[in-house]
């Protein structure tokens, strides 16, 4: 049992884990004794926080823009440059987009439905080899992706790209888990409610209002985050197969709706 939510000795890969979600889950991670690569678009920012997280164990930047299936399997060149097989897997980089619908733009569909639902689907196409070397049936792999509860219940917000892809991204990891189960991959997904980040700037900024909102009383913290994340990635999670586990106080199945949100309009890493 002391080593049911161990990480040692596993290698994992989180995308978009310089900020936000993917910066607490990666942190997380290299805490439980994993090797950590953490990849952004942004190289200063992506290199800060390797260099943070470092104090506490491994974590190496790849600086790598994965929202064109070129950058996706660049990345994964670059991990199999480095590495012999891959652990884990967090597909987290996303991006969010709100306008009126009959102004919703093209490019805020694009951008948004290819970071968030076919970046997840192709990097993991890319890194298929390195995760089935590392997958056993007494040590599966595991592809995390990370949704949004978005996709699970109507926001009463405008952002039809956002919410579409992260719904796409639920029914997406049921079927890449039947898929990649008989090779002893396993795929699950995470739907956040608030965290503070930059993807949600009324949780960063208003927490205390946000909290009003939440059923649980209170918005998500790093140890919520990690600790779902954890869960999935470790033994303890090894018979948990196209699940999404909600991280959310209680919001998708509690009060329903949560209105009074701020979303930050550009490309961000978190969910």
């Amino acid at each position: 049992m002391k080593d049911l939510f161990s990480l040692a000795g596993r290698v994992a890969l989180v995308t978009g884990g310089s900020r936000g979600i993917g910066k607490m889950i990666a942190k997380g991670f290299v805490e439980s004794g994993a090797k950590v690569y953490i990849t952004a678009r942004k190289a200063a920012a992506c290199d800060a926080t390797a260099a943070e997280l470092s104090q506490h164990g491994t974590c190496i930047s790849l600086p790598i823009d994965i929202s064109t299936v070129e950058g996706a399997r660049t990345l994964a060149k670059a991990i199999g440059e480095r590495e012999s097989k891959l652990d884990i897997l967090v597909n987290n980089a996303g991006a969010a987009w709100a306008a009126e619908f009959d102004t919703f733009p093209e490019n805020g569909w694009d951008k948004v439905m290819n970071l968030n639902l076919k970046a997840p689907f192709f990097l993991t196409q890319a890194l298929a080899a390195p995760l089935r070397k590392a997958a056993s049936p007494a040590r599966p792999a595991k592809v995390i992706n990370i949704a949004s509860i978005d996709g699970i219940f109507v926001n009463p917000l405008e952002t039809y790209s956002y919410a579409a892809s992260k719904a796409g991204l639920i029914h997406l990891t049921r079927r890449m888990a039947a898929k990649l189960i008989a090779d002893h991959i396993v795929v699950t997904a995470i739907a956040p409610g608030p965290f503070q980040s930059d993807m949600n700037i009324d949780a960063r900024d208003n927490a205390d209002g946000v909290a009003k909102r939440v059923p649980a009383g209170r918005v998500g913290t790093e140890e919520d985050m990690a600790g779902a994340a954890i869960f999935l990635a470790s033994r303890a999670g090894d018979y948990v197969v196209g699940s999404t586990i909600t991280v959310d106080g209680g919001i998708a199945f509690g009060k329903g709706g949560f209105e009074g949100s701020s979303w930050k309009m550009e490309g961000a890493a978190g969910a």
